[in-house]
């Protein structure tokens, strides 16, 4: 069987360097984090978080996909992120019961890294793939994304590499021996994502060099290695290596950028991070205790994939407060709204496993707002000076001792009945504040409204605090003046 030569190997090492992209404009600073408070980001002088309900993954590789309307959907909402896969991952029409999966585009429609050769025999039934030669179309596309993207304030999450969940993924992938002329993929699924075939390393590799070299102008990304690694293996060794890559490109260019990894579903303590990683990025994590979990470690935790909770708005409404109140900075909720059809996310009769509405969209951006009002560089996840709450509620909260208190409560989701959802209820709840006076405000998550606002001394001992009517969740906002 044929195997690439070390001249093969050296044109892989050597090819990112090639048809770089020069843009004559000033620098911009990266996205980075913020200097008095890593769990936050700053960008463009700004402490900032990142929240979105996004699309599944596929804007980039998916050329019936509209980037232009998506972002401007975003945008419109005050939604500032996305996360996009590069494309050396796809998926098929049947995967996960996605309707109009976005990683899984029609014959002839997906673009991805790599230029077809030739010769014929790929998967999708069109030309092989050449791994040693880099598609032009792809990167003026990926140009065009990004400073779309940059233009509308929306950060990109780029994931780099994505695990095969089953062998009809890996049989798709240009890295399969089946769809490239390289004689490299000659392997199971679990290989890939591993330094145990030097051959596919190498060309992994030298799309890494060529991703960082390409977007290096741009301050509106962060890098994610791989998404989901931990659904096959742990891929410590093969993820640091993308690592030292991506660091030891940027070295000698202008920009240097985050870069991030997907720890885990729900929660992990992460044990000798790498210090190269600056995001701990978890999926579905509800009840968030991967942030408390991590917070030592003084690094960005975000939640960037959730979904499979059927879809309710109020699941992802709930999750998304709850994160960004226990001091996660990253939330995207996965959106399937959102088609090649429907780029401005007005499908509704979607079958897929999660969720997505403009509704929620909007209930996303009340959540940026109210965010994007505290000071929350200054203020850390707490909950103690709320001594007790009546009904029983969940809640989780951000402190700013004798300053600001910030907090979100929600009804129970276990043991409750649809009913519950929609009937109207108030809370009691006594708080334990300091001497002084308060500004009171009761936000309404759905619509923005600040529904009850109180002016009030306080003596110093404890203070009840009655909410206005609600349903199902409500927001509150303590200021000392």
């Amino acid at each position: 069987m044929f195997r690439p030569t070390s001249s093969i190997v050296t044109t892989l090492l050597t090819v990112a360097f090639l048809s770089i992209t020069v843009v004559a404009e000033e620098p911009t600073t990266p996205l980075s984090l913020h200097p008095d408070n890593p769990h936050y980001f700053l960008w463009r002088g700004t402490p900032t978080v990142l929240i979105t309900s996004g699309e599944h993954y596929g804007a980039l590789m998916n050329l019936d996909f509209n980037y232009r309307t998506y972002f401007g959907e975003l945008a419109e909402h005050g939604l500032n992120h996305t996360r996009v896969f590069s494309g050396t991952y796809r998926e098929l029409p049947s995967s996960f019961g996605i309707t109009e999966n976005t990683l899984a585009p029609k014959q002839g429609r997906y673009i991805g890294p790599w230029a077809r050769s030739t010769e014929a025999g790929n998967a999708d039934g069109d030309k092989r793939f050449d791994l040693t030669a880099w598609d032009t179309d792809y990167f003026a596309r990926l140009e065009n994304f990004m400073t779309e993207a940059q233009v509308r304030g929306i950060v990109v999450e780029m994931t780099l590499f994505c695990a095969f969940y089953n062998d009809a993924l890996w049989e798709a992938s240009p890295m399969n021996i089946a769809n490239n002329i390289n004689g490299v993929g000659d392997y199971s699924r679990v290989a890939p994502l591993t330094l145990s075939h030097n051959d596919l390393t190498e060309v992994q590799l030298a799309f890494t060099r060529k991703m960082v070299i390409e977007m290096n102008r741009f301050d509106n990304f962060y890098f994610e290695v791989c998404n989901e690694p931990y659904m096959q293996n742990e891929f410590d060794e093969w993820e640091k290596r993308i690592i030292d890559v991506i660091v030891a490109t940027e070295r000698d260019l202008p920009n240097k950028h985050l870069i991030s990894q997907n720890i885990a579903n729900k929660w992990k303590k992460v044990e000798n991070p790498n210090p190269a990683v600056s995001i701990l990025n978890f999926h579905y994590a509800f009840p968030p205790d991967a942030v408390a979990m991590n917070y030592p470690l003084n690094r960005v935790v975000g939640d960037s994939e959730t979904g499979f909770s059927g879809s309710d708005d109020l699941h992802y409404r709930f999750e998304g407060w709850r994160f960004l109140m226990a001091g996660g900075a990253i939330y995207n909720n996965l959106d399937y709204s959102f088609t090649a059809t429907h780029p401005d996310g007005s499908l509704r009769d979607y079958q897929s496993p999660g969720g997505g509405t403009l509704e929620l969209r909007r209930q996303l951006g009340i959540l940026k707002v109210f965010m994007d009002r505290l000071d929350f560089v200054t203020m850390t996840p707490d909950t103690s000076f709320i001594t007790k709450v009546s009904p029983q509620m969940r809640y989780q909260a951000l402190v700013a001792l004798g300053q600001t208190y910030a907090a979100f409560l929600h009804i129970p989701l276990e043991g409750t009945v649809p009913q519950d959802r929609t009937k109207p209820i108030s809370a009691m709840l006594e708080v334990a504040l300091p001497e002084g006076s308060y500004t009171i405000e009761w936000w309404d998550t759905k619509t923005g409204a600040i529904v009850k606002e109180e002016r009030l001394g306080h003596d110093g001992a404890y203070l009840k605090l009655s909410s206005p009517s609600f349903v199902a969740d409500i927001a509150l906002r303590i200021d000392r003046k």
